[in-house]
């Protein structure tokens, strides 16, 4: 009796082993996300506790099955890369191109993703006939501001209840550290009351939205710097500003862990929502800060860059997540290796690899790093 009741005591811890283990998290045989109960787990599972994680979509990549595979797995947040832009969705004054951005909206509302406006304020991607009267002559600041609000009106409108967030004016600071306001047409005519305006009416036409200021290169002190001040000045002008897109176009080299730090730091004042709008590692030195040819990159994902990449990927997450309480969102700029902006720019011809996911859209080395935490 003794020995049956052994026998028991140890199927029962057999069992309860069998149990745990199966229950447990495992690594699947491709190395791909965690499995849990049976379903894998991707990016938006593991933060769902920190923040939104988004990617940038084209209408090509969502009817692709791969791609698609890999944004419904992942991610809870879509921005249209570049068909919700002022020249491709309204290329005439009286023509706007619905479709491309209607058909990511209706993907958005198929799959339960949370949709990203970008953008409605910006100096490239737009028309030329903009800026220009029937006469081909330069418009007056009130008509541009006229055609600014007739555009708004009608994207932000279309999409009102639809878009959370809108990045509503993107890169109005300059570069050149002696130079606050980019010199871009709009500035030259309408000064700074064009991203008032811009803000003020996309509140007006999307009153239901997050709307945010976004520029790249905002871990240089400088700019950063300004960005702050033209926050705080137009704010107290009536512009009614609820974030900070900051555009992660970063690399391998760069930032430091302290430069980002101090990046986020500067922000908190302005009580300010976070957003990393469009996040990704290039594998080469960022070009404004090179002094040798660019066409001596050799454009191999060797070893060493990808042991890079993986540090930089996990330092940057291990960052944002100390800040989980003021960023609200990370959206990655595409999806996977096999498809980047960065290819081919700004050197034609050379190939990047900044993503978390390769060319065959499986998970990288660094897109472990990110997850184990």
């Amino acid at each position: 009796m003794a020995y049956n009741k052994i026998l028991i005591h140890l199927g029962v811890i057999a069992v309860c082993l069998c149990l745990f283990i199966d229950c447990g998290p495992k690594k699947s045989s491709n190395g791909k996300a965690t499995i849990v109960d049976g379903h894998e787990k991707g990016l938006k599972d593991y933060y769902m506790d920190y923040f939104k994680m988004g990617v940038a979509v084209s209408p090509r990549s969502l009817n692709d099955s791969s791609q698609s595979a890999l944004i419904t797995s992942h991610f809870n947040s879509i921005t249209a890369e570049n068909v919700m832009k002022m020249g491709p969705i309204h290329p005439k004054e009286s023509e706007y191109n619905w479709g491309l951005a209607d058909e990511v909206l209706a993907y958005a509302e198929q799959h339960n993703l949370m949709l990203r406006g970008h953008t409605l304020c910006w100096h490239n991607q737009t028309p030329d006939w903009l800026f220009l009267d029937d006469s081909k002559a330069q418009v007056t600041k009130e008509f541009l501001l006229g055609r600014l609000e007739d555009h708004i009106k009608n994207v932000a409108g279309r999409y009102k209840g639809k878009i959370y967030a809108w990045d509503v004016v993107n890169e109005a600071i300059s570069d050149s550290k002696d130079e606050f306001y980019r010199n871009s047409l709009w500035y030259q005519i309408c000064g700074e009351e064009y991203l008032i305006k811009a803000f003020q009416l996309a509140r007006q036409y999307a009153p239901d939205a997050t709307l945010f200021y976004n520029d790249y290169n905002v871990i240089d002190p400088v700019k950063a710097d300004k960005i702050v001040k033209m926050i705080s000045d137009l704010r107290q002008k009536g512009a009614p500003i609820d974030g900070i897109g900051i555009q992660g176009h970063w690399s391998v080299y760069e930032p430091s862990r302290d430069q980002l730090i101090a990046t986020l730091e500067r922000f908190k004042p302005l009580n300010l929502d976070i957003h990393i709008t469009e996040l990704d590692i290039s594998i080469y030195t960022k070009e404004h800060k090179r002094r040798d040819k660019l066409e001596t990159d050799n454009d191999t994902f060797t070893a060493e860059l990808e042991q890079l990449q993986v540090q930089e990927y996990k330092m940057i997450f291990e960052v944002f997540r100390q800040y989980k309480n003021d960023i609200s969102s990370i959206t990655f700029w595409n999806i996977s290796d096999r498809r980047s902006w960065l290819d081919n720019f700004p050197v034609r011809g050379r190939k990047n690899y900044p993503l978390l996911f390769d060319q065959e859209d499986k998970p990288k080395k660094a897109f472990q790093e990110v997850v184990g935490f």
